[in-house]
């Protein structure tokens, strides 16, 4: 069966409700496997069978309930964000100038004759609810079709209430309410004002949200643009010709002098520099974490994006593309910030419900006015159903997770941590042991030593211990991890690293099968295992362990199997994750209160439950709208201060 497997930006979300919506409609297509929508990301993670059905048949049945996939392969993202990101801003532009012009004739601050004032306040807030808002309407119209509703189903229906009662009033309103004593009035200005505040929030949303995408940008801008191709002539002659990065081949020689960036992955045939005649030294810290240098002589393997910090360099591309080490981890990244964690599967189950229960609560707010305040209670009744279904945001819960989870995985890859999903990045904080390989994942083995001739050599003269190991061991103590070393080694080998380390847990002679038995004691204890290995014969283990951390520079095999990848030597990088991780999952709780709260508190005032204790103060729909947008906001930047973590 031809599985494929796509990631596809997704245009036109505004809310939770409607990544869930989407992610739901995907589930329902026959041929669909699996499909995860991530709001923040606007991306969507889709497995089809391409036999059944074409990712162009996709598209249009999301296109049926008011969203677009991009589904062109030579589909420029970046510029496409930049352009709806610019409509984005000439639409707020726009309503909000439309928007005071009605508030201006509604409130009689212009000159209009008062026969004819509320006519034009018609006019003015249909243009802006045409020229601004279509995409709310168009959007819920196609929800409800398929059985959906979102955010942009509270905004039709909050503006479109507003804007009918009005209209009505303006046609009928004598004859209606006058002819019965009834004061009336007309709330043009609060339905463009609605869509104003909205739009507003969206914009600002959009901005906070590209920071939380930092660090997906900063990989990518690692690589160059272009790159120094060698080409001989049939004389023998080199010519060396500046080229696009997009065109170059495996096999083609290239030259990167001190300062630029290695353009592709590749095997060096050259190599000098002052310091050292037949080597060069290559800043890897934006790929490794390695702060020093490191030496590459001939044959030596360099990555895409990395630097030449002196000297002259020439190697043959080795991978190219979307196969280079740097574009695998971007992707690496793009998938894992895609991802959902446990709690989100919840939130997104609410938001399916979320909308409906809101308009069932507006629905019972005009209901409970008419009940209590009779006819004259209608106009209030129905700017408080209004009210609520304004200030209700769906998105502030749908932010909450995506948007930590993105910072909280980019600053992680900034250090050199690869977090491959968000499960992964959820599991970590609550592990209470960890099983730690000696050999190339604790010390490094000298690459001078013959073995066959060791055992008589001193043990500091076999291994070095890795950087900040001792410090990174104390660390997780200090968090409550119990930390057990296992080594193949002999038992005086082991005790002496262990000790080293500082490790108090540690076992000698052990075998694939004793690390995988290692594992399953502790769980079966009660402890939360997380493994760190290299080899293939740390796999056991780490397929067992309830988080599998490989190091970057160990075997494929290990990396497959790992949930997290250290790419850095330094051990440091151990308490890091750990930290970054229960603060990540910190603020998804942090996030999802106080949207929580925000929701519990402002529905009720919407709805004028303090009129029942004698107080006149209620949300009106035009506050609604300016609260409403601000949960957003603040959900994104409280994410943001994840980057701030030292």
């Amino acid at each position: 069966m031809p599985i494929e497997k796509c990631n596809v930006p997704v245009v036109g979300m505004a809310c939770a409700a409607c990544a869930a919506n989407i992610e739901r409609r995907l589930h329902q297509l026959e041929g669909v496997s699996e499909a995860s929508v991530s709001l923040p990301l606007r991306m969507a993670q889709i497995e089809y069978d391409s036999e059944v059905i074409s990712l162009a048949e996709i598209n249009h049945e999301i296109n049926e309930i008011g969203f677009n996939l991009l589904i062109e392969p030579d589909t420029d993202v970046e510029q496409v964000e930049k352009k709806n990101y610019g409509k984005l801003v000439r639409q707020v532009t726009v309503a909000w100038i439309l928007a005071l012009l009605t508030m201006a004739v509604s409130m009689h601050w212009i000159p209009v004759p008062a026969y004819v004032s509320g006519y034009v306040a018609m006019v003015l807030a249909l243009l802006g609810m045409i020229v601004c808002g279509k995409k709310f309407y168009t959007s819920a119209i196609g929800q409800l079709r398929h059985g959906g509703a979102g955010m942009d189903t509270l905004v039709a229906l909050s503006t479109s209430i507003t804007f009918a009662f009005s209209a009505f009033n303006v046609v009928f309103g004598d004859a209606v309410w006058g002819a019965r004593g009834i004061q009336w009035h007309v709330f043009f200005d609060t339905s463009v004002m609605i869509i104003a505040f909205v739009l507003t929030g969206k914009l600002l949303e959009e901005k906070a949200r590209r920071g939380t995408a930092s660090s997906i940008r900063t990989l990518m801008g690692l690589a160059p643009k272009t790159a120094r191709i060698i080409n001989t002539d049939d004389d023998g002659v080199e010519h060396l010709t500046d080229v696009p990065i997009a065109t170059i081949k495996i096999g083609d020689l290239l030259e990167v002098r001190a300062g630029e960036k290695m353009p592709v992955d590749g095997k060096v045939t050259y190599a000098t520099s002052f310091m050292k005649e037949d080597g060069a030294y290559v800043d890897e810290s934006m790929i490794t974490g390695e702060p020093l240098p490191a030496l590459k002589e001939k044959s030596s393997m360099v990555l895409a994006g990395t630097v030449l910090s002196q000297g002259r360099l020439r190697f043959r591309a080795r991978q190219v593309g979307e196969d280079t080490a740097l574009a695998q981890i971007v992707k690496m990244v793009k998938e894992a910030q895609g991802s959902k964690a446990p709690v989100q599967r919840t939130v997104d189950r609410a938001a399916l419900i979320f909308v409906p229960v809101v308009a069932g609560i507006a629905l019972l707010t005009f209901i409970l006015w008419i009940a209590f305040g009779g006819m004259e209670a209608i106009p209030h009744g129905i700017m408080s159903a209004v009210a609520v279904l304004v200030v209700a945001c769906p998105c502030a819960m749908g932010l909450a997770t995506p948007t930590a989870l993105m910072v909280g995985i980019g600053k992680a890859a900034e250090k050199g941590i690869l977090i491959k999903d968000a499960t992964a990045l959820e599991q970590l904080r609550r592990i209470t042991a960890l099983v730690i390989d000696k050999t190339g994942t604790l010390t490094i083995p000298n690459p001078n030593v013959d073995f066959t001739k060791s055992s008589d050599m001193p043990l500091e003269a076999r291994e070095s211990i890795k950087p900040n190991a001792s410090e990174a061991m104390t660390m997780l103590a200090e968090k409550d991890i119990e930390v057990h070393m296992m080594s193949g080694d002999t038992p005086e080998a082991a005790a002496f690293w262990a000790e080293k380390a500082g490790i108090l847990h540690f076992k000698s002679k052990a075998l694939p099968q004793d690390k995988e038995n290692l594992v399953r004691e502790l769980q079966s204890k009660g402890h939360r295992v997380a493994m760190v290995g290299d080899g293939i014969n740390d796999t056991q283990a780490l397929a067992l362990a309830d988080v599998s951390i490989a190091i970057g520079r160990g075997t494929d095999v290990a990396m497959d199997v790992a949930q997290i990848t250290l790419m850095t030597d330094d051990l440091m990088a151990l308490p890091d994750a750990v930290v970054m991780s229960r603060r990540t999952v910190g603020m998804i709780y942090q996030n999802l209160f106080w949207a929580f709260i925000y929701n519990v508190v402002c529905i009720p005032l919407a709805a004028g439950a303090l009129h029942i204790f004698g107080s006149n103060f209620q949300i009106t729909p035009m506050w609604a709208s300016a609260l409403m947008a601000f949960s957003s906001i603040s959900v994104v930047l409280n994410s943001l201060r994840l980057k701030l973590i030292k």
